[in-house]
């Protein structure tokens, strides 16, 4: 899935991934307990969840940590990705298939409950409505789905990541340094206006779509299958 811009592509990224990623996006944990708590509004007790992105293993540790009855299915395309979500999942190991590839490579199953997190913002719009359709295909009717990426219009690109670089920056802030770094992410990533996302899950056949969840350029929504 990550097709037009891969960082993921360099060992170093893939080395530091669970420890940047966090200081990246504003409140990242939290996003993860947010995301468990509307998957549980339809999937209770022993749900079957599918992580799409689910290289590192961060949401998969959060999800099943909170939610000790879930069982999961995790699909990236990535395998230096899926080999770091592996050593990530030891301890929740027995309640996780890992699976490389796109979501095609997901057998047809009606899932309890799906989450996109930090995916779809590397997929150009006809991509990203087919992992959508795709989605929505293996999720029960009244299942959720929450998705959450980078998400700002055209205009307004270059300045949102330029204050999440910022944000990010702890040791050695600087404006023009993250201004370098947001105009960078902007030109690289196929970003689409909150409207636009909407409109695409829409689309796909999701319904009740609300956004739940926006730090600087990155926008959570949740949507009912």
């Amino acid at each position: 899935m990550r097709q037009r811009h891969d960082p993921f592509a360099s060992p170093g990224m893939i080395e530091t991934y669970i420890t940047e990623t966090p200081r990246k996006v504003p409140g990242l944990a939290d996003l993860h307990r947010m995301t468990m708590l509307l998957l549980s509004e339809y999937a209770q007790n022993k749900a079957h969840i599918l992580v799409v992105g689910a290289g590192g293993g961060m949401e998969l540790v959060a999800l099943a940590k909170a939610q000790p009855e879930w069982s999961f299915v995790g699909v990236d395309p990535s395998a230096p990705m899926l080999e770091l979500a592996r050593r990530t999942i030891k301890s929740i190991a027995k309640r996780v298939e890992l699976i490389e590839g796109t979501i095609k490579a997901v057998p047809a199953h009606e899932f309890d409950g799906a989450t996109c997190l930090l995916v779809l913002h590397f997929l150009d719009r006809r991509e990203r409505l087919n992992t959508l359709i795709q989605i929505h295909q293996r999720l029960k009717p009244g299942a959720k789905l929450v998705m959450a990426h980078h998400s700002v219009g055209a205009g307004d690109a270059a300045i949102w990541l330029t204050r999440l670089a910022a944000f990010a920056d702890r040791a050695k802030f600087s404006w023009e340094a993250a201004s370098a770094t947001g105009t960078a992410i902007a030109a690289a990533l196929p970003l689409l206006a909150a409207s636009e996302e909407e409109t695409l899950m829409r689309e796909a056949g999701f319904a009740d779509v609300e956004l739940f969840y926006s730090a600087f350029s990155v926008k959570g929504w949740v949507a009912t299958a």
